[in-house]
């Protein structure tokens, strides 16, 4: 560890000290760095729920003490090759033809490693989070994932997980990672089945795992106040403090909680106490880690000493490095690590639907990528309530959004809210991921290697040829151009071909170079292959 950190410190160095003896520009130790953009320059930030937002357009504003739901790192690239890095959160503001970022703690970098986006990110990937050499559990990315979530919302229980899981399958969906969302537990910080709800567990898991499953069970940070838990790491000094010493009941979407303080080792080590006491007695494969978002740790201490929101939401992320088959949707600073990261939840809706696409680039563009695009046709649950239309239209362009991403996750069932005409539409989108699994499991190996994205911008493979705005497609590599239709009822689509010889998903072959307009059927997610 020791010398890998002393070799990134001697890289970085080198690279600076040969920026500050060129043209470039290079600061350090500053609070506020300005820059001019140039003409025919963009850049990007490091928030991912802000990909639509991206390129960075006048009036932009962000700051990264707040991870906004998803994702943060702190985190600018140009695609003229420039990088802004700091250990700390900062603020942004794109005014006119000026990009300001500030921070309150002077540790800003301001480096131009390259000429182009895709240097810009390989400096910053070797710099500053360099590849674990290791990804998530191999099945997260191989076969479709399911999170009961949606069907079963907090009424989770073992005879309709089973009846979920049977539907999968009879449906002819093939299984893969099943995912047990909140409230299967007694508590919040009583990590243990609730017995009026689940009467054997460890059969649940066995008769899922004799069909191909591998389980996954949803845990947070909190602990309810008023459960025989909370006493006791009251008692030990282990849930985080307000400014009276006593520990700090924050607010969050499930009521008001006591937080682990995950700073502290004692209580780390009594987090993933429970965590390993799921696997052993209940035979579960790993967890989605939810919550963690900055907003939960304000003003809150640590009895065992300072540590900030961003601090607990990158300790709380390095538990899930113990377990390969894990995710999460708050995170700071932990691309290249071996954990998946979701979109945040996004609503049943054409509007949030085209946010899937630039949400992935950016995560991409900021080394977060063994990234899932949320849940198909939404995870947002209010979505779902009875008397809600769903449109089937959606969950089938959902579904092919995700098909060529580096995951696919369902929740509502597609067989009880589609038609046979939607569900087939549907089931295609899973047949062509099959088609393209090899592949996508060899990039996420690269990606471990390389750090290099996997789902990519088109200005990140083809630089300088007028691509940068481009965010209704996205390219799997470097030679698989994937673009799918996010528009209702539309049956024609424009698609933007770098130069070279490209081939469809049906053996046509266009010559690049140009816009083509193609048909597009309820079936149809289009795709192009470089020659």
């Amino acid at each position: 560890m020791k010398r890998t950190l002393n070799s990134r410190l001697k890289f970085i160095g080198s690279c600076l000290l040969a920026m500050c003896t060129s043209s470039s520009v290079a600061q350090q130790n500053t609070k506020e760095i300005a820059v001019s953009v140039k003409p025919n320059v963009v850049w990007w930030s490091g928030v991912v729920n802000h990909g639509e937002a991206m390129p960075l357009k006048n009036g932009y504003r962000a700051d990264l003490r707040s991870n906004y739901g998803n994702q943060v790192q702190p985190l600018l690239l140009s695609s003229d090759g420039e990088v802004i890095w700091s250990e700390h959160p900062f603020g942004i503001r794109m005014q006119g033809d000026t990009l300001k970022v500030s921070s309150t703690v002077p540790a800003l970098v301001y480096p131009k490693p390259g000429v182009n986006l895709r240097e810009a990110y390989r400096f910053a990937s070797r710099a500053w989070f360099p590849p674990a050499g290791k990804i998530p559990d191999a099945l997260l990315f191989s076969a479709p994932q399911y999170n009961t979530w949606i069907e079963l919302m907090y009424d989770q229980n073992q005879r309709d997980v089973l009846k979920y899981a049977r539907d999968i399958i009879a449906n002819g969906f093939p299984p893969g990672v099943m995912m047990i969302d909140d409230n299967w537990q007694e508590d919040y910080g009583k990590w243990n089945f609730h017995p009026g709800r689940f009467r054997n567990p460890a059969a649940m898991t066995d008769s899922l795992h004799r069909m191909g499953f591998k389980v996954m069970l949803w845990v947070c940070p909190m602990v309810s106040p008023d459960c025989d838990v909370y006493r006791a790491l009251e008692e030990k000094k282990m849930l985080l403090e307000d400014n009276t010493g006593k520990p700090a009941i924050v607010r969050w979407w499930n009521g008001a909680s006591g937080l682990l303080d995950l700073s502290n080792a004692e209580t780390e080590a009594w987090f993933t106490d429970q965590l390993d006491a799921l696997r052993a007695k209940y035979h579960v494969d790993g967890f989605k880690f939810d919550a963690g978002d900055f907003e939960f740790y304000e003003n809150c201490y640590s009895a065992s000493g300072p540590a900030s929101p961003q601090q607990q939401c990158e300790a709380y992320a390095r538990i899930g490095l113990r377990y390969p088959l894990n995710e999460y949707r708050a995170m700071w600073k932990m691309a290249g690590q071996p954990l998946v990261n979701r979109l945040r939840d996004k609503e049943h809706s054409w509007r949030d639907l085209q946010k899937l696409i630039p949400d992935m680039l950016a995560a991409g563009l900021v080394g977060y990528n063994f990234t899932c695009p949320d849940m198909i046709g939404g995870g947002e649950f209010t979505s779902f309530l009875p008397g809600r239309d769903i449109d089937q239209e959606l969950i089938v362009r959902s579904a092919q959004v995700h098909a060529l991403m580096p995951m696919m996750q369902f929740s509502v069932a597609p067989w009880r809210i589609l038609d046979e005409a939607h569900l087939n539409a549907c089931k295609a989108a899973v047949e062509t991921r099959k088609k393209f699994t090899s592949l996508i499991l060899s990039l996420a190996n690269e990606s471990a290697k390389t750090g290099e994205p996997i789902v990519r911008t088109m200005e990140y493979v083809f630089p300088h040829q007028g691509f940068e705005r481009i965010t209704d497609q996205f390219l799997l590599g470097d030679k698989i151009l994937v673009a799918p239709v996010v528009e209702k009822g539309i049956k024609k689509r424009k698609v933007v071909l770098p130069k070279g010889r490209w081939k469809d998903g049906q053996g046509n072959t266009f010559k690049g170079g140009r816009s083509i307009e193609i048909n597009v059927l309820l079936e149809s997610l289009p795709y192009f292959v470089l020659d």
